[in-house]
């Protein structure tokens, strides 16, 4: 098959096409970047928006699936940055898709989609969204999730995966922005250490992408459907950030603050970043983020291996020594 990685030059995208190419299929990159890795891998790429409608609609030439990566991905930002893309920019693409006759797209979403203010512990896909969301993030992702999945139909099949705290080889942001926070003495241990979170190591994240497409072809009952993935079991968060610390050479956080604390903080750093009209930065703290670190968040992913043959390839224990080593 033809297939178009939207953020093919992006982390999950990168694995995804090396995935695809070697089962012989041909891989198109679209993306806002410049990647000369990919062009070695022999992968063409479309330097383009996705807005900019005549830009996308050039690169889906006879095109047969999309795997559609490419997202803002931020714990703060303008709204309307995150609508933007992750919103009006999947409409757009969903919307040329079906215009040049390309019947399977595969769609990366988040398991934040579903994630309110509350511990979330082994539930599936049949949890609701919430009705209040603390990340624009993720009620952007919501929000292009439910559309896309309301466009599956005979001529136009699509499945949405939830990987969860995707961390391996080529990741900038998950573990080197907690090892750099714990060798600056800045990363404290919010609530009691206890909560439990699903992870997944990348290269399973994109195994389980291209068993999505090859079911779309096969087997219709998996039209407009959302699957999460994670691991073979959950893990400590506290355990396993010390863990990664602990390979790093970094110092385990000495400090500990309550979730209350943390929650206030976010919600007083958020009101004063909006207020000041400042965006383009990394809080050191966000109402979303106290959550995400103090809460529960694991997903019962029964669905993804029944319907999807999805089952980890590579352990945690793996993962870590693939990523730290």
């Amino acid at each position: 098959m033809k297939v178009l990685v939207t953020g093919a030059g992006g982390f999950l995208g990168t694995h995804i096409a090396k995935k695809l190419i070697d089962q012989g299929h041909q891989v198109i990159n679209l993306s806002r970047g410049n990647y000369p890795h990919l062009e070695k891998m022999g992968i063409k790429s479309f330097k383009a928006d996705l807005q900019n409608h005549n830009e996308i609609e050039v690169a889906l030439d006879n095109v047969d699936a999309v795997i559609h990566t490419a997202s803002k991905v931020a714990m703060w930002g303008k709204w309307e940055d995150f609508q933007k893309i992750n919103v009006e920019g999947t409409k757009n693409l969903v919307n040329l898709c079906k215009k040049k006759g390309i019947k399977y797209f595969v769609n990366t979403s988040s398991p934040s989609v579903v994630f309110g203010d509350e511990s979330l512990e082994g539930v599936d896909e049949t949890v609701d969204y919430p009705s209040t969301y603390y990340s624009r993030y993720a009620k952007s992702k919501a929000e292009s999730e439910k559309w896309v999945l309301e466009q599956a139909s005979e001529t136009f099949k699509v499945v949405s995966l939830r990987p969860h705290l995707i961390y391996g080889p080529g990741d900038k942001n998950l573990f080197p922005r907690l090892i750099e926070a714990a060798k600056k003495g800045k990363l404290k241990r919010v609530g009691d250490g206890k909560n439990k979170v699903d992870v997944i190591y990348v290269e399973n994240a994109a195994i389980a992408h291209l068993n999505a497409l090859d079911k779309l072809k096969t087997d219709n009952s998996i039209n407009g459907r959302a699957y999460f993935l994670g691991q073979e079991r959950p893990v400590i968060l506290w355990d396993f950030i010390n863990e990664i610390l602990d390979r790093a050479k970094a110092p385990r956080p000495k400090k500990n603050i309550s979730f209350n604390k943390a929650y206030k903080i976010g919600n007083v750093i958020e009101k004063s970043l909006e207020f000041l009209s400042i965006y383009n930065v990394h809080p050191p703290m966000t109402r979303f983020v106290a959550l995400q670190l103090s809460k529960s968040h694991w997903f019962n992913h029964s669905n993804a291996e029944k319907d999807l043959g999805f089952k980890p390839t590579f352990t945690i224990e793996e993962g870590l020594d693939l990523t730290l080593n």
